[in-house]
């Protein structure tokens, strides 16, 4: 599994924390840093992360994507907002089981500054070690495994109604925005790896 972590300029100095913590987790070759890498890096706000995520996830250039913002809530809804992107909000690592096991999704978003303090790295560790614990969607409890799974599909299949196609919300979109999102060597690096053609020429395009 490929994990994307990507950061808006109000959390951008936590971005070393955050992929330590991972590390203790995930293998580190498995870990995609997109930045904000600290506050003189390119800035991102968290609108620019749900359109990054969601080419991330829809081109299969990651398979998950862990983001956040201050509250946490700004990065959900903005990554909600884009086609094949299901995040949830985890604030702990109850949370972050629960997501995993009854909604499956593919995408989380951290609250970065909310009760952030001491000892905050190992809250963070302890997420990370809970959201990938088990293989997603397996259920909790166990017994309404069947039903939540069901009920994730039919999410699924409504926000394939609800949603565009990921290349014509990319050629709405204002392409300074696009330049300014996507000419980041993080995430040029990596853009050969896209399973999406299409998305893969046009971003080519645009980011020359």
């Amino acid at each position: 599994m490929k994990i994307a972590v990507i950061n808006e300029n109000s959390q951008a100095s936590k971005n070393s924390i955050i992929i330590d913590s991972l590390k203790k987790v995930i293998n580190e070759q498995d870990i995609i840093n997109i930045g904000m890498f600290d506050d003189n890096d390119l800035p991102l706000t968290y609108v620019e992360n749900g359109l990054m995520a969601a080419v991330l996830l829809n081109t299969k250039m990651a398979d998950f994507v862990i983001t956040g913002c201050g509250t946490g809530s700004g990065a959900m809804l903005a990554l909600n907002s884009f086609p094949n992107v299901f995040c949830g909000l985890i604030e702990d690592p109850l949370d972050a089981y629960l997501f995993s096991q009854i909604n499956g999704g593919n995408a989380i978003s951290i609250p970065y500054a909310k009760s952030f303090g001491w000892g905050s790295e190992l809250q963070l560790e302890y997420i990370f070690e809970k959201l990938f614990k088990d293989e997603f969607g397996g259920g909790y409890p166990k017994q309404r495994a069947i039903p939540e799974q069901r009920n994730a599909q039919i999410l699924k299949d409504v926000k394939s109604i609800t949603t565009r196609n990921m290349i014509d919300i990319l050629k709405d979109i204002d392409k300074e925005m696009l330049i300014r999102v996507f000419k980041r060597d993080s995430f040029i690096n990596i853009l050969d790896k896209s399973q999406d053609l299409e998305i893969k020429t046009f971003l080519e395009k645009i980011i020359k």
